[in-house]
């Protein structure tokens, strides 16, 4: 479970729509948050799924955590598994996978 940085940034980064499966279908959803990454980004409501990514929280202003997506591209890469082409462990499929020590 992540620690968000601010109730309102928990609120929307956690919230649970009853009536969307998808948080990119809920008008009400505003921020998506990738655990496997540790990123935040701002939903873009255009029938799509994209969002983009911000650094600051829109609501306390704190500096949210950097990127661990090159990491988790790196080390996956380190371990001969293609994202794309073999099946990902599924502790990469989350943030468990960012308690393993850093590997040279």
């Amino acid at each position: 479970m992540t620690d968000h940085c601010c109730d309102l940034m928990r609120n929307q980064a956690d919230a649970v729509c009853d009536r969307h499966d998808d948080p990119f279908a809920c008008p009400d959803a505003l921020i998506r948050f990738s655990a496997k990454f540790r990123e935040y980004g701002l939903i873009i409501h255009d029938g799509g799924t994209s969002s983009i990514t911000i650094t600051f929280c829109p609501w306390c202003g704190r500096r949210l955590p950097e990127s661990q997506r090159d990491r988790w591209f790196d080390e996956l890469e380190r371990r001969g598994i293609v994202p794309w082409e073999d099946e990902v462990p599924a502790e990469f499929e989350d943030e468990r996978w960012l308690a393993s020590p850093l590997q040279e």
